[in-house]
């Protein structure tokens, strides 16, 4: 997608500002900046156009910096011929070009399969299945090879990583992409990556003078690359945002806070970063909810998390639920730290991670806050358990 210059950024942040935005308009202004990966200038832009839309509805907002090691594909291929094929490296794999021809290893890469053909100085294909990525790489390795190439079982982009370094370039590529390498051609894999810091900020949302919430309304707002990110997670996003819009002027805002994470992608590091610079903040939440992929009809909209908060989302909004907490999402850092969560979520669609992911349902955003703040009124009513 194309992003837009800063003047056009800022232009849009008043009009959408002075029109009165909704959901429709965070959705559709937040996509037009494309992927929103951590560190990036998408990333910041969305973040500036959410945090302008805080501020006018009133709130104070605050932007809190992480930064943390990450492994980047800095534009990856292979060319066949007259052709440029996509690809994304493996992290871990080491950047490098090699031109050389292409051979597919038979099976799927265990030793045995190498010693069947021969890959030394050459480009080895393999199947994706049955060995890890790095078991995979070292029988590479150990055959000679001088490049790598991992076909997914599937037409969809594969990020795959070792958890290790290794001096071999290695790419992942579609079943698409992989049928379109024809065996013993020369080919020319290009694998490009940096490994480095990243800086991460969260947006914290807040009433004036309020500094121990009771709770916390989370979601993250980055994306995965090349994916822009419509349900995961612009959909926890705005329903955040939507949160934060209809109880603006309630008792209820001046009980919460608003808290967009960054860095989720790359391991919860947004939250995981909140939790360990606010320990009595944190200590002080009665309940923390947290809103991922909300935006599309997978399934019906559900529920995990702490046992009486699931079981007053059963009896309040007749949500499925159960628990104890499940999900790699941005509550797992809280509920780790003892505070009752609850994950909103509507299951995995088909352009999870994928550049498909740009659609998400208004109304499935809003019906998920309608039950958010059904269960949060009940939560808040009810005397705190001993021991908390």
């Amino acid at each position: 997608m194309q992003i837009p210059t800063l003047g056009a950024t800022l232009a849009a942040l008043v009009l959408v500002s002075s029109a009165g935005a909704d959901v429709e308009s965070d959705l559709r202004t937040v996509l037009n900046f494309g992927p929103r990966v951590t560190g990036t200038a998408a990333n910041e832009q969305a973040r500036g156009y959410l945090e302008a839309q805080f501020r006018a509805l009133g709130y104070d907002t605050r932007r809190e910096a992480f930064s943390y090691p990450r492994f980047d594909d800095l534009g990856s291929d292979l060319r066949q011929g007259n052709q440029t094929l996509s690809g994304r490296a493996l992290e871990g794999s080491t950047g490098g070009e090699v031109r050389a021809r292409a051979v597919r290893v038979p099976g799927t890469g265990t030793p045995e399969d190498f010693r069947a053909v021969n890959v030394r100085g050459l480009i080895a294909v393999v199947q994706r299945g049955q060995l890890s990525f790095l078991q995979k790489a070292k029988n590479a390795q150990a055959a000679g090879a001088a490049g790598l190439i991992i076909i997914n079982s599937e037409a969809k982009e594969l990020q795959g990583r070792f958890g290790e370094r290794l001096a071999l370039p290695a790419l992942a590529v579609t079943s698409t992409t992989g049928a379109a390498l024809r065996d013993g051609q020369e080919i020319q894999l290009r694998v490009r990556v940096r490994d480095g810091e990243v800086r991460g900020v969260n947006v914290v949302a807040f009433k004036s003078g309020v500094s121990r919430p009771e709770v916390l309304f989370g979601a993250h707002m980055d994306s995965v690359f090349r994916a822009p990110g419509a349900n995961d997670n612009l959909s926890g996003t705005v329903a955040v945002m939507e949160l934060a819009r209809r109880t603006v002027n309630t008792p209820l805002a001046a009980r919460s806070y608003f808290v967009l994470f960054d860095g989720e992608e790359d391991g919860l590091r947004g939250s995981r970063a909140f939790v360990k610079d606010h320990p009595a903040l944190v200590q002080g939440l009665r309940t923390m909810f947290n809103f991922d992929m909300v935006g599309v009809n997978v399934s019906p909209l559900n529920v995990t998390g702490e046992r009486l908060l699931v079981e007053t989302a059963k009896q309040v909004a007749g949500l499925p639920g159960s628990f104890p907490a499940e999900g790699g999402s941005d509550q797992v850092p809280f509920d780790q730290a003892g505070v009752p969560t609850l994950f909103f979520h509507r299951g995995l669609d088909a352009n999870y991670h994928q550049p498909g992911d740009v659609l998400a349902d208004p109304a499935l955003i809003r019906a998920t806050v309608d039950a958010a703040l059904g269960i949060v009124d009940v939560v808040l009513k009810t005397p705190v358990p001993a021991g908390r």
